[in-house]
């Protein structure tokens, strides 16, 4: 079983530091979102997904340029080169449409599910807040100032966020393929179907929802600033409960254009030699959190590779 922090305790650094050396996941509670938001926005989500997919397409990725925003059919997101079993919808934090960089810009929204834009708007703001409240802990846990992170890399964050729904599973393939998380860590809420495996150091364990919690996950950047200490935990879902599933995975990143050294206190850390899902370690990689994120979605949207600037095969 997974640890559950709560945020309210006064050891929250310390029990961070246990996961994060190990499983590099773990469940939040005591996070003070509202229910009636989590379930109130479920049920938008459903009211979208229902529709059929001519009316879907209205908000496709397409429409939704450099920003990256929009609807995606089942099977229009790849990982690791196979086509997942899960269609989505992709949000951010909301900005103008002539935002200079790729990743960011406005939002699309169904015109005909009204409620879910300010829901998704609402939701972004809570769990921004959150995630701050997470990173303190981090940060206190590698032994840095509690605001490291938001007087730092997330005083202007990436804030990505995804709403998957996973039809039944009726047969072989994953509705998502084992990977990790590219940027600092990602908090995640599901309805009650399961489904989610996270590869531990003793094997694929489950990760099942439970009451009024988030999963909380470690991404590529903080594995990179601790040099390995921490690592970026692959997971995947496969959706066998016969039903549909939704989950509402939140990203929050570095800045888009900001490098992410190892800290000097974590310099000489090395890696456990486990091998990566994908054979590649964010430790070797140098640049800006943006363009480790742009080379990665290229990847996982081929069509998207023009829109932000990648050249093909990148």
């Amino acid at each position: 079983m997974l640890p559950v922090i709560d945020l309210r305790s006064a050891d929250v650094p310390a029990q961070i530091e246990a996961a994060c050396t190990s499983s590099g996941f773990f469940y939040v509670s005591g996070h003070g979102v509202p229910g009636e938001l989590r379930s109130s926005l479920d049920t938008a989500a459903r009211e979208f997904f229902a529709l059929p997919d001519e009316l879907k397409r209205e908000i496709e990725m397409a429409r939704g340029g450099r920003a990256w925003r929009g609807w995606f059919p089942v099977g229009g997101e790849l990982t690791s080169g196979a086509a997942d079993l899960k269609e989505g919808l992709y949000f951010g934090t909301e900005l103008p449409a002539e935002h200079a960089l790729p990743l960011h810009g406005p939002n699309l929204f169904p015109r005909q599910v009204p409620a879910l834009r300010p829901l998704v708007l609402a939701y972004l703001d809570e769990l921004t807040r959150v995630a701050q409240e997470v990173l303190r802990g981090v940060a206190s846990s590698l032994g840095l100032a509690p605001d490291y992170f938001s007087a730092g890399y997330t005083a202007d964050p990436t804030v990505l966020f995804r709403i998957f729904h996973y039809p039944p599973a009726d047969g072989p393939g994953w509705g998502v393929g084992e990977h990790t998380d590219y940027g600092l860590l990602t908090l995640l809420s599901q309805d009650d179907n399961g489904g989610l495996q996270v590869h531990t150091p003793e094997g694929w364990v489950d990760a099942p929802p439970l009451p009024d919690t988030f999963v909380c996950n470690i991404g590529d950047m903080l594995e990179r600033l601790t040099n390995g200490w921490y690592r970026s935990t692959p997971h995947r879902v496969r959706n066998t409960s016969g039903r549909d599933r939704l989950s509402f995975p939140f990203f929050f990143d570095p800045d888009f254009s900001a490098s992410v050294p190892p800290l000097p206190s974590h310099a000489a850390v090395r890696p456990d030699g486990r091998r990566r899902w994908d054979g590649r370690s964010p430790l070797a990689f140098e640049g800006t959190y943006g363009e480790y994120l742009t080379a990665k979605v290229a990847k996982v949207f081929p069509q998207l590779r023009a829109e932000l600037g990648q050249p093909p095969g990148r």
